[in-house]
């Protein structure tokens, strides 16, 4: 299939804004748990985004009549995904996290072969192994015998977990149920669907977010700083992103897509770099040049 710009811009952006995600989730850390913030990222995301989905308020019975299919997408992608990845990070170090997030596509192919019978050709192989090749040239600075040091522990386990519950929950959008294709899907727009799936993942994420208030003893520490880092991780991350990755994700698919995703280790070397005053080298423009091989190889027929 050929690709076009403004597909490859709508697969691009989710990532820079991600990228953006990791540096402000890594400074927020010591200012607010991690199911906490997770749960007013979205909190505010639903503020915005609820007077955008009158559609949806009109027609409350076809979200009754759906609900299973909401309640499972806005869990796993709005009560799984960032909860388990700032959870990880308490307990993981960036590199680990981050290079366990990058075999996304892998994961994506696995639940496709199993789950839906689309079995990975080899150019999709070839393209996750070019891909994965980049980030971890970036994860090891040029120098990949350090990834030989990398040694799992807990929050290694939970970033896994969150990867397989993006991985499914993407395929839930390619693949969505018969009362969610064609004629008997609802005449919504795209803010009254992403609206459908924060009901219920809003929900999802209050409820950790409680659990976590309730057991655990760090204390929110409010600031100019921490709000202006909610607005951002509300608007960006979550809005533009999973409205350009729902776009994206149907029209290429959830296999290409995933390949897009390695592009988020990248700019967020690029960014720390900017945000330190450390310029990049040589090894991220050899990452990115890997990375756009492996989208380019496995968009190809």
């Amino acid at each position: 299939m050929k690709l076009p710009p403004k597909l490859a811009l709508l697969l691009t952006l989710p990532p820079l804004l991600w990228a953006g995600n990791a540096v402000v989730g890594r400074w927020a850390a010591g200012a607010i748990p991690p199911l906490t913030l997770n749960f007013l990222r979205w909190l505010l995301a639903f503020v915005v985004l609820a007077p955008l989905a009158r559609p949806l308020w009109a027609d409350r019975a076809a979200l009754r009549r759906r609900w299973r299919y909401f309640a499972w997408t806005g869990f796993l992608g709005m009560g799984c995904y960032n909860a388990l990845q700032y959870q990880a990070l308490h307990s993981s170090t960036p590199l680990n996290v981050t290079l366990i997030a990058a075999s996304l596509p892998l994961w994506m192919l696995g639940v496709g072969a199993i789950f839906h019978g689309v079995r990975p050709d080899r150019r999709q192989v070839l393209g996750a192994l070019l891909s994965l090749l980049g980030v971890a040239l970036v994860l090891s600075r040029g120098h990949l015998q350090t990834l030989r040091e990398v040694q799992f522990v807990e929050g290694d386990l939970l970033m896994l977990l969150a990867v397989f519950s993006w991985a499914i929950y993407s395929w839930q959008l390619a693949r969505p149920p018969a009362h969610m294709q064609g004629p008997a899907r609802p005449a919504w727009d795209w803010a009254s669907l992403l609206m459908a799936q924060l009901v219920f993942g809003l929900g999802f994420a209050g409820l950790s977010a409680g659990v976590e208030q309730a057991l655990d003893t760090q204390p929110v520490v409010w600031g100019s700083g921490l709000a202006l880092a909610l607005v951002y991780v509300a608007l960006g991350p979550s809005l533009l992103a999973y409205r350009c990755w729902g776009l994206g994700v149907t029209q290429a698919g959830p296999a290409l897509a995933a390949f897009f995703g390695n592009l988020t280790p990248v700019f967020a070397a690029l960014l720390s770099a900017a945000l330190l005053g450390e310029w990049p080298q040589w090894y991220h423009g050899a990452a990115f040049g890997l990375i756009a091989a492996g989208i380019v190889v496995s968009a190809r027929r």
